[in-house]
């Protein structure tokens, strides 16, 4: 007799900590402070995060060695210019359509993730963060009932 072994889709999932954050800062300012606030040395991928071909997310990465941690800065929502043909008076304007990356979110403006095992240094991350100038609000948002995840795995 053979032993048939299956391997799940949820095989592995990885554990990490998701931040909300809530600024009207562009995402460089809020990186800047970032760095200067939690110690940090995010930089700016070389490539975006792509949802579909038409809609990309531009993110900020810092590989913490010393603490063996991995941080992500994405913003929510994403611009694109679309020309439409239109005879009304402003037919040479273009129109933006935004697109999140989160929808049911909408409110949020960026989202920082922490892939790591413990969830201890939350509290201290959530303090450090409201004293940048222009975050408005930072918590810890539950990653598990987000309906788009998905979109949080790269």
């Amino acid at each position: 007799m053979v032993a048939v072994h299956k391997i799940t889709g949820d095989f592995f999932e990885e554990a990490f900590i998701l931040i909300a954050l809530h600024s009207s800062l562009p995402d460089y300012a809020l990186v800047y402070g970032v760095n200067n606030c939690l110690k940090a040395n995010f930089k700016r991928s070389r490539k975006d995060l792509d949802v579909s071909n038409s809609v990309s997310f531009p993110f900020f990465e810092w590989e913490d060695d010393i603490k063996d941690r991995y941080w992500t800065l994405i913003s929510n929502f994403s611009n694109k210019e679309e020309s439409t043909v239109t005879t009304s008076l402003f037919k040479d304007e273009p129109t933006f359509t935004t697109h999140h990356l989160i929808p049911e979110h909408k409110e949020i403006d960026y989202f920082l993730k922490i892939e790591e095992d413990e969830a201890h240094m939350v509290e201290d991350i959530l303090k450090a963060l409201v004293t940048i100038p222009k975050i408005i609000t930072a918590y810890e948002l539950d990653a598990e009932n987000l309906k788009s995840k998905n979109n949080l795995i790269f």
